[in-house]
């Protein structure tokens, strides 16, 4: 159920990216003041920013499939087993982490490890992708105010 849940969100988040890369298309080539400019850019990166973040839905959905095969070979649970096989005879489940992305194994003894099924540059790339985005909305905000004519 889990695998079905980050799969559609996956594919949700494509379809978003999607639709901003049209609207910050469109933004660029209708507006030439500067506001125009950053919310396109806004938009743009911002579409970049979700498309990253699907992109580490989709993997964190194919470790979720993987841990729930129930099939032969199937225990230790296979993204625990990159840890070495005196790790992976520890595990006992797994939990899934949204903020950051990650796929994180528990252990007999307590605690967890972070396996690598979600590379490391999707979050990084999506906080540094973001905060863009958020300069870059706030900018425009402020100079479409500015920009402004008063009424009297």
């Amino acid at each position: 159920m889990l695998f079905l849940g980050l799969l559609l969100a996956a594919l949700g988040g494509a379809a978003i990216a999607t639709a901003l890369t049209v609207r910050g298309l469109r933004a660029v080539f209708r507006k030439s003041e500067r506001s125009g400019r950053l919310r396109a850019a806004a938009l743009l990166v911002g579409a970049g920013a979700v498309a990253m973040y699907a992109w580490g839905l989709l993997h964190l959905s194919h470790a979720v499939l993987q841990a729930e095969d129930g099939g032969a070979g199937s225990s230790p649970i296979e993204p625990c087993r990159q840890a070495g096989p005196q790790m992976a005879s520890l595990v006992v489940g797994y939990d899934v982490s949204f903020l950051p992305l990650r796929f994180e194994c528990r252990l007999s003894r307590g605690g967890t490890y972070v396996t690598s099924s979600v590379p490391g540059y999707v979050n990084q790339a999506t906080a540094a992708l973001g905060l863009i985005t958020a300069t870059c909305g706030v900018l425009a905000a402020t100079t479409a105010r500015s920009a402004r004519p008063s009424v009297a």
